[in-house]
């Protein structure tokens, strides 16, 4: 349970503490608040939002900054969306790149199928529940809102586990169930971002500019020093490699590719995910929550070891440049989040997650109930950082865009909703 806590100490608290601000400050001085959002920190040609479309969102504001005519400018809430954030999603690619691609992977084999299926209703339950309601809202609301469908897919990983933890115990097979979910979850969320709502218009030749930063940096110091010290143990090239090198060339190769994905129309924030799979790793991976996880020492895992902190602090100023927004935005587009996520979420797993076990036969943990299914959807309807993310990529700066987030910034309610479900349906709690 240290773990757990330890983790959602450094995390998740840091980001909470920068939604809490930024709520009271929204509320109660919202022009400087916007200031802040909006301030603008590079007058350039290459990277940030496109310089008209700021000079509209600061309106009058804008005469105070006097500046060259440039086509873009670099704002203080791009700085964080858009290139702080990547190291966030490098990190969850990370977990998501391991449990697919080493033997013993969570996300592999008979093991993952029934979660698999569980995760799968608990995008396509949020979904239809969204539109649906949306649709019954009229064709001029639904037209408004009906981007915004992919919030209440997502599931903040660190929070449902503790949650779950405090539902099922830590020694629940629900616990590692829930844990599987969330993260293809995550996955099927990268992907999601990725296809679903690029940043601009499409120019898909910049990715060339990605694939071969990927593949260079690949060939040149992952493959190339492994096969110089192919028949030695000492593995001399390697260690040099290793020791002399570090992780810079990745850090370069990284940019390069971040580059490709903001001049690509993709959203930049992705554009370290395919640097992720060309670091050196491990044989095998403990789990994001594993104590003996600190223990690795492959160049995959002390890279993320020394993004932990920033990440920290980048957290913290996602939620301070993302959550403040006025209680008075609450509209039909957080009740379309907050349905999709507290009834789509809970009842997707459910029905996709008993197809998976007993009508494919797929199975469940032993010691796990059918209607632990439904619990565990409970949990994870606590949609937050990812949720929140996606809102302010699904819609423009204005009253839907905070509406939705509101929505997102309330699934906390499907903390207490999980504990009362797990009291309900008599979920026995196994101690770890």
């Amino acid at each position: 349970m240290y773990r757990v806590w330890n983790f959602l100490t450094n995390y998740s608290l840091l980001l909470i503490l920068g939604a809490l601000i930024a709520l009271i400050w929204a509320n109660t001085d919202n022009h400087s608040y916007h200031l802040l959002v909006e301030y603008p920190l590079w007058f350039n040609d290459l990277i940030g939002v496109d310089l008209h479309h700021w000079e509209v969102m600061m309106g009058e504001d804008a005469e105070a900054f006097g500046h060259a005519e440039t086509a873009k400018v670099m704002t203080a809430h791009y700085l964080v969306n858009d290139i702080l954030m990547a190291f966030f999603f490098a990190i969850a690619g990370k977990e998501v790149w391991e449990a697919v691609i080493l033997e013993n992977g969570s996300l592999r084999g008979k093991k993952a199928a029934t979660p698999l299926f569980a995760t799968a209703g608990g995008m396509f339950g949020p979904v239809a529940v969204y539109l649906g309601l949306a649709w019954l809202l009229g064709p001029a609301k639904f037209a408004t809102v009906a981007n915004g469908w992919a919030i209440p897919t997502a599931t903040d990983i660190a929070f449902s586990y503790l949650i779950g933890r405090i539902v099922f115990g830590a020694g629940h097979p629900a616990v590692r169930f829930l844990l599987l979910l969330a993260i293809a979850d995550d996955a099927v969320g990268l992907i999601i971002l990725a296809i679903f709502y690029p940043s601009g218009e499409l120019a898909p030749v910049w990715l060339l500019l990605s694939v071969a930063a990927s593949v260079g940096v690949f060939v040149l110091f992952n493959w190339l020093p492994r096969k110089m010290d192919r028949g030695n143990q000492l593995r001399p090239t390697s260690t040099w490699v290793r020791q002399k090198l570090s992780f810079w060339p990745y850090a370069v190769a990284g940019a390069l590719s971040w580059f490709g994905f903001a001049q690509s129309g993709l959203h930049p924030a992705l554009g370290l995910l395919p640097i992720v799979p060309t670091l050196p790793h491990a044989d095998r991976a403990f789990g994001i929550f594993a104590e003996a996880e600190q223990y690795l020492t492959d160049l995959l895992n002390h890279t993320e070891h020394l993004l932990k902190h920033p990440v920290e602090v980048i957290l913290f100023f996602f939620g301070l440049m993302n959550a403040g927004v006025a209680f008075s935005a609450i509209s039909e587009p957080t009740w379309l989040v907050l349905a999709g996520l507290l009834i789509g979420k809970p009842l997707g797993v459910l029905v996709f997650g008993y197809i998976g076990a007993h009508t494919l036969k797929l199975g469940l943990p032993k010691g796990m109930r059918t209607v632990d299914l439904f619990v565990i959807g409970c949990v994870a309807a606590i949609g937050f950082t990812v949720s929140l993310f996606v809102a302010s990529v699904a819609f423009d700066p204005g009253p839907v865009q905070d509406a939705a987030k509101m929505g997102a910034l309330l699934s906390f309610a499907a903390a207490a909703i999980s504990i009362a479900a797990g009291r309900l349906t008599g979920v026995r709690k196994q101690p770890g």
